[in-house]
């Protein structure tokens, strides 16, 4: 009776053997497969970081270009300042002479940190060139000297307004290039950190405008 109970057994209750050359087979060929998937996955985020790198890298530029475009703007009204204090005043001054010299020093200066340090000297010239002018009511009272003024003070204000901008792109790229994935690539494809710009308190406060 025990030889026919067994014999009543489906044969699917015992497993069937798979040939090892069948299964070694199907491991070979989707390895590559396997392979070719990861390396695509890699080559994809190295392009991804590579691609926000150059994004961030150029939003500085450009914010620096708006800022570069304002100096130069500066670095035009402040000659046409200095003559006319000097015409009514009828002789240089001190101050006058350091308006001078701190014009020539914000034009020469490279990079965004001495640049900043420059140009903030530059700034407090003018505002003492603007004090001297109060001892003139008449310069005071010319239209062309109160055109000036404004020309000047709205040429700060967009220098200010361009710093933030400058300044918050500079810290988003840096924070990408010295951290994780970023610094993967930052160093071996020409990515470095960026410089600042900045300002003296006394740039900051704003030049009064009086007629």
């Amino acid at each position: 009776m025990d030889t026919l109970r067994y014999a009543q057994v489906p044969e699917r209750a015992f497993p069937i053997d798979r040939a090892p050359g069948r299964l070694d087979h199907f491991e070979a060929m989707s390895l590559p497969w396997v392979v070719a998937a990861a390396v695509v996955v890699v080559a994809g985020g190295l392009i991804w970081i590579f691609n926000g790198l150059v994004r961030r890298r150029n939003r500085v530029d450009a914010t620096w270009s708006d800022i570069d475009v304002l100096l130069r703007r500066r670095h035009d009204l402040v000659p046409n300042l200095v003559v006319a204090v000097q015409g009514y005043a009828g002789h240089e001054s001190q101050t006058m002479r350091v308006v001078a010299e701190a014009r020539a020093s914000a034009i020469s200066a490279q990079g965004p940190r001495r640049i900043g340090e420059a140009e903030s000297s530059l700034a407090g010239g003018v505002r003492s060139l603007f004090a001297d002018a109060e001892a003139y009511p008449q310069l005071k009272a010319s239209m062309s000297f109160v055109q000036l003024q404004q020309q000047l003070t709205s040429t700060e204000d967009g220098v200010e307004h361009a710093r933030q901008f400058y300044n918050d792109a500079v810290y988003g790229y840096n924070n990408a290039v010295q951290t994780l994935p970023g610094s993967l690539l930052a160093g071996a494809l020409g990515f470095k950190v960026r410089e600042f710009f900045q300002a003296a308190s006394s740039e900051r406060a704003p030049i009064d405008v009086r007629p």
